[in-house]
């Protein structure tokens, strides 16, 4: 089984299915790697890997990490590649999933064909999309907080979280006083940052130009707004009070707290497309590439391209439905109020996506108004059919 999909430097979560994941099956002996948020890999020799459950499978990785029991409610196995992002269910067969992979690919996906042929997922150890927000910060143990972090800051270097420069430059100078240690006044310069800059900062706020002039700028030269704008965040990350020196821990809680504040956090992601505003003489508007982010509270739709939030609503601020596939296109609807030059109006969001399809007996209950109990819990594509 083999993962990129966000254009930074730091890898994604689908990068990692550029490696295999199962590097032999035999009729008992299999050796398996599962990725963690790092890229590192978690090496499993499992017996009987065709009939392995995720509930077993994630049990070897906790005893191979040695982690506490909360990382069974805190994580996830997943099988992620470019195309599509799977959070599997305790009674899943990975490996049955990693043999029907094309057949997913298919039902989920408008992928073509030359790509769906090459296209191969890996098995990684991600963030549990259901597990609250506010129980993160209740945890002690220093490797599952690691963990954690490692995944939100790949996230945020991705652009998978779309964040403000502020709000970057703080999550980064997190990174610094992590990978540099404290800030140290008259040594710690915007130089030192810029070497290492798309480590701390999500890569386009680190272009700079190239060519000629750009060469020209040297060692010496000021410094740019993101480099700047950095070393002024890590200069303000707290230190010691008193005799007590921060651990690490209390730099991944920081980091984490502060990725709370991004209404996406933890969300499931699933690809689509929105209609573009007609414009011109002929109204041609084609359509959008987004990334559609789902969560316990709501619903957040991110433009893939421009890295900036289009619409972000909470689940008692909306009505949704949904069209089958075999009715017509597999389209999710998004109701919800607005306002146009000052007048309320109701707004409706068309999102073609088919990791939208949802089974026949969730369509049935699907909220026909605002206020309406039940909205629908965060999802990645159902598999529990396959």
């Amino acid at each position: 089984m083999d993962g990129p999909e966000g254009p930074a430097a730091q890898p994604g979560p689908a990068e990692r299915s550029r490696r295999s994941s199962v590097s032999s099956v035999g009729a008992r002996a299999a050796d398996v790697l599962v990725y963690l948020a790092d890229d590192a890999a978690v090496p499993l020799a499992v017996e009987n890997l065709a009939s392995l459950s995720a509930h077993e499978l994630h049990r070897a990785v906790r005893e191979a990490l040695q982690l506490p029991d909360i990382a069974l409610e805190a994580f996830a196995l997943w099988l992620v590649s470019p195309l599509l992002e799977v959070q599997l269910k305790p009674k899943h067969q990975p490996y049955k999933l990693g043999r029907q992979w094309p057949e997913l690919l298919l039902r989920f996906t408008d992928a073509p064909d030359d790509d769906v042929a090459v296209d191969e997922p890996s098995l990684q150890f991600r963030r549990n999309v259901f597990f609250p927000r506010r129980r993160e910060l209740q945890i002690q143990d220093e490797e599952v907080l690691r963990l954690l972090y490692e995944e939100a800051k790949g996230n945020v270097l991705a652009a998978r979280y779309p964040c403000d420069l502020e709000d970057c430059e703080a999550l980064g100078a997190l990174v610094c006083r992590l990978q540099l240690g404290p800030y140290r006044p008259g040594q710690t310069t915007a130089g030192t940052l810029r070497e290492k800059l798309d480590s701390f900062l999500p890569t386009h706020f680190c272009r700079r130009g190239h060519g000629f002039l750009a060469a020209l700028r040297g060692r010496g030269a000021k410094a740019g707004a993101g480099e700047q704008g950095l070393l002024d965040a890590y200069r303000r990350v707290p230190e010691a009070s008193g005799e007590q020196e921060p651990t690490v821990s209390t730099h991944h809680r920081a980091y984490l707290r502060k990725c709370h504040e991004l209404p996406f956090y933890g969300c499931a992601f699933f690809h689509g497309e929105v209609d573009k505003p007609a414009q011109g003489l002929l109204h041609r508007g084609g359509r959008k590439p987004v990334s559609v982010a789902i969560s316990l509270e709501g619903v957040h739709v991110i433009d893939s391209r421009e890295k900036h939030v289009l619409l972000g609503l909470r689940f008692q601020e909306l009505s949704w439905d949904h069209t089958s596939p075999d009715e017509e296109e597999s389209v999710l609807w998004l109701e919800f109020d607005g306002d146009h030059e000052g007048t309320p109006v109701n707004k409706l969001l068309k999102i073609y996506s088919k990791q939208t399809s949802v089974p026949r007996e969730t369509q049935r209950q699907q909220l026909s108004a605002r206020g309406c109990p039940g909205p629908p819990r965060p999802r990645v594509p159902s598999v529990s059919s396959v």
